[in-house]
């Protein structure tokens, strides 16, 4: 089976970046250019139209630094940072970037960095589990919410509030019914929230954030559960 080639996006302000980077690009097996983008808005609009294996990434440019424009992106593509500046360095490394490639670099450089690169893991089949849902009374009918879809589940006296990205709806069942039934995607984080751990963001001490920005407060019986959970 052939090996899907790595497509590849320069962000740049500087025509000579782009001149060296496209060559570069060219002249390496296995990776291809996706696109061009001259400052962050213009690749914010690239990567939701087309899809980014890797993205060289410049630090100073107008609008919006590189960096700033990379900690805005909920799933970034694997990025290596080409700047001219050094003191980025530890900041870029924090936003956990493959490499970084101080101006002018040198082709083996750029070769040593793509080397870092290392491909996303195939997707698998879909599982039974993967289609599992909740079956949700609306206007009269019956709604199929799929599991993969809730963001979290909010207590609300007799019902709960069912969570998802685009809609949330009002669920007759108490939350223990709601722990036995989601299973062990998710987890209960205090008395009145049960949380999809695939949209947990970051663990703060006293708060989740999840990847939509909402936060979900911990109650402190929950905790060590929640640190076991993690760890697991």
């Amino acid at each position: 089976m052939s090996t899907a080639p790595t497509r590849c996006l320069i962000v740049d302000d500087e025509p000579l970046a782009h001149q060296v980077l496209k060559q570069f690009i060219a002249q390496t097996p296995g990776l291809v250019l996706s696109g061009q983008c001259r400052h962050a808005l213009e690749a914010h609009e690239h990567l939701r139209q087309h899809p980014v294996d890797l993205m060289f990434l410049d630090i100073e440019m107008p609008l919006v630094t590189g960096l700033n424009f990379l900690k805005t992106l909920p799933t970034p593509p694997q990025t290596i940072l080409t700047t001219a500046y050094r003191e980025y360095a530890y900041e870029g490394f924090e936003l956990n970037v493959l490499d970084y490639l101080l101006k002018p670099f040198s082709y083996e450089r750029f070769q040593k960095a793509v080397a870092r690169y290392q491909p996303p893991t195939p997707a698998t089949a879909p599982s039974a589990a993967d289609d599992t849902h909740l079956l949700l009374k609306e206007q009269g009918s019956l709604l199929k919410v799929p599991y993969r879809d809730i963001l979290f589940v909010e207590g609300c006296k007799d019902y709960v509030k069912i969570v998802t990205a685009a809609k949330t709806y009002l669920h007759h069942a108490t939350m223990k019914e709601m722990v036995d039934t989601l299973g062990e995607r998710f987890v209960r984080v205090q008395r009145s929230f049960i949380v999809a751990a695939a949209h947990i963001k970051l663990l703060q001490p006293e708060q989740l954030v999840l990847t939509t920005g909402d936060e979900i407060p911990i109650g402190n019986s929950y905790k060590s559960d929640l640190l076991a959970f993690f760890k697991k």
